[in-house]
């Protein structure tokens, strides 16, 4: 896969992160200068579980944003497509549930979950909507959605050093730090058309959540989507 486009092949998105898997945190680190465990702690926050709640946690890869909620004594799902990158968490946490699934096709019941959660997966889906429609129905009533994802600076100046960023800088360090760095090209590319804040906004609408609203984090480069679904 060479290019970014919102028609995504599974398999070769899955076999993308299954070679990165066991770098991907490392370089995820540098790569975001240290924010992503900033936006991580966030979404934590907003999911807001509590002990004796289940929490599916979608795209978790190799489940560093999954930890936060095994360690507060939460019951907690860690959901991807790549098998590698579930088999690098399991061994580096076996006390966490690690299950293979398509987010398109959640091999779960309907109202499993007391929240769902996705952070900087939901692009790499084949159908985005079709995958907050899938987490509406594991989520039970009442219960909460919520999804980190990149999105779009909301200062148009900045915005243009964003882009730069992403397709200069960002593959160049991978080259320097990452198994894979064509892998990261595609990451920059997926990134840069994703839609922007209210577009993720309105589908969340139309996949049948409620009160949705967003938080926009470092100037946009991230926003926190959260939704309910309707009791």
């Amino acid at each position: 896969m060479n290019r970014a486009s919102l028609e995504k092949r599974p398999e070769e998105v899955a076999a993308m992160f299954d070679d990165v898997a066991p770098k991907y945190d490392i370089v995820n680190d540098i790569l975001s200068m240290g924010q992503a465990r900033r936006w991580r702690r966030i979404v934590v926050d907003a999911v807001g579980a509590v002990p004796g709640q289940r929490v599916l946690d979608l795209a978790a890869g190799t489940g560093t944003s999954s930890e936060p909620y095994a360690d507060a004594g939460i019951q907690v799902v860690a959901c991807d497509f790549s098998v590698g990158m579930l088999k690098v968490g399991k061994r580096r946490r076996p006390d966490i549930d690690f299950v293979a699934g398509d987010a398109t096709n959640l091999p779960f019941a309907d109202n499993s979950f007391n929240a769902s959660t996705i952070s900087f997966g939901l692009r790499n889906v084949i159908d985005p909507k079709k995958a907050l429609r899938e987490m509406l129905r594991v989520t039970k009533p009442g219960g909460k959605i919520v999804v980190a994802e990149f999105s779009q600076p909301t200062f148009a100046p900045f915005r243009t050093v964003y882009t730069e960023y992403l397709m200069r800088a960002l593959p160049a360090v991978a080259r320097k730090t990452a198994s894979n760095p064509e892998a990261y090209v595609y990451l920059a590319e997926s990134i840069r058309v994703w839609p922007n804040q209210d577009e993720l906004a309105h589908w969340l609408t139309e996949a049948g959540w409620g009160n949705v609203a967003y938080r926009n984090l470092s100037g946009g480069i991230v926003a926190i989507h959260r939704a309910t679904k309707p009791a």
